[in-house]
């Protein structure tokens, strides 16, 4: 690459850095704004002041900023670019020998840098604020005790709760906890352990606890006894609140608890399909970012003919962001289908890299 080529890389880099700064700032803001306005209807119980939900809320802010960042990336690129466009900057570019690719590297420049950063931002920093904000929304709720290689643990009089993973099902008030490999450890006030229940698997619908495929093992001076119970209600003072701290979903795991997470249910036959889905998508996360933005790229170009770069813009944002819902489609397809997970987050990106420089950059 030349020296003026170089310089001009270095330009565009910076422009396009500018605008996607700003688009993420603003559309973080917005964002924050309304995650604090949804956390008002439970200030004033059990403790929780005004002070722990905008505390709660700011604590989010790496995972959401993580999670918008695909998006932003297309913007912030296409603003970048319709800023010079608008100025005849880019054609004054190619007229003295700037190459798209070299538009191209310096517009990709950002894009690759911040997403690197926000991998290792999320990875050492967002993944803790987040469950840090879950605790904060838990507070003084007295029950919660919470081990990360353990898994779920919780304290209710003698009684010793411990789950190895939970997820959330439902929305809004009709949601419950689904909870899996579940024990229950009785403990005597003198320490002597006096059973152990096991479930496969335990669920909370209308405040209500229920093991599935419980099994109960009495220890006592006369020798051990094994019950086995099947479906039963469990009486509880345990409520979903006070395990949420606990039941982050897998995709704001860091990638050693995923792995230790996969490892596990794959060891006891048990199913990992979330896990890996959440897995794959921070390996492929890079290169989806990269990919969308090189998709959209030649709306950029097509302004360089037509002038019309409102228009390409405008499709632009609208096929990048078109793009992560497809995307987000195929690994749904992928989870239903028993499919491995990696093609759709592979072949979704290429799929619209594709018809962007294959049919519709034509028409710009």
């Amino acid at each position: 690459m030349s020296r003026l080529g170089r310089e001009m890389s270095r330009y565009l880099a910076f422009s396009v850095l500018k605008t996607t700064l700003l688009v993420w700032a603003v559309l973080l803001g917005f964002d924050l704004i309304i995650g604090f306005y949804g956390t008002f209807s439970n200030v004033g119980k059990s403790g929780y002041t005004v002070n722990y939900a905008l505390l709660s809320t700011l604590f989010t802010a790496p995972r959401k900023a993580y999670a918008m960042l695909p998006s932003v990336a297309i913007i912030g690129l296409l603003l970048g670019l319709g800023q010079l466009a608008s100025k005849s900057e880019l054609i004054a570019m190619a007229s003295v020998g700037v190459s798209r690719l070299q538009i191209a590297i310096g517009a990709l420049l950002p894009t690759v840098l911040l997403s690197l950063l926000m991998i290792f931002i999320y990875e050492t920093v967002g993944i803790a604020s987040e469950k840090y904000s879950h605790s904060l929304k838990s507070y003084k709720t007295g029950h919660l005790l919470s081990a990360r290689q353990s898994g779920i643990w919780a304290k209710d009089g003698g009684l010793f709760f411990n789950a190895r993973s939970g997820t959330a099902q439902g929305r809004g008030d009709s949601a419950w906890l689904e909870l899996s490999d579940v024990r229950l450890y009785d403990v005597a006030e003198n320490g002597v352990l006096k059973s152990i229940t096991r479930a496969e698997s335990a669920s909370n619908r209308n405040r209500q606890w229920l093991l599935f495929g419980a099994e109960r093992t009495h220890f006592r001076e006369s020798g051990v006894s094994v019950e086995s119970l099947g479906t039963v209600p469990w009486n509880s003072q345990i409520t979903d609140e006070s395990l949420q701290a606990s039941l982050t979903q897998p995709r704001h795991l860091g990638f050693a608890e995923l792995r230790s997470n996969i490892e596990y249910l794959e060891g006891n036959n048990l199913d990992a399909k979330v896990f890996k889905t959440a897995y794959w998508g921070r390996w492929f996360y890079p290169y989806k970012i990269l990919v969308l933005a090189l998709a959209v790229i030649p709306f950029a170009f097509g302004s360089l003919r037509s002038g019309g770069f409102g228009k390409s813009l405008f499709i632009g944002i609208l096929v990048g962001v078109g793009a992560l819902l497809f995307e987000q489609l195929a690994v749904n397809f992928s989870e239903i289908y028993r499919a491995d997970v990696r093609f759709a987050y592979l072949l979704a990106p290429l799929a619209v890299f594709a018809l962007c420089w294959g049919y519709l950059a034509k028409r710009i």
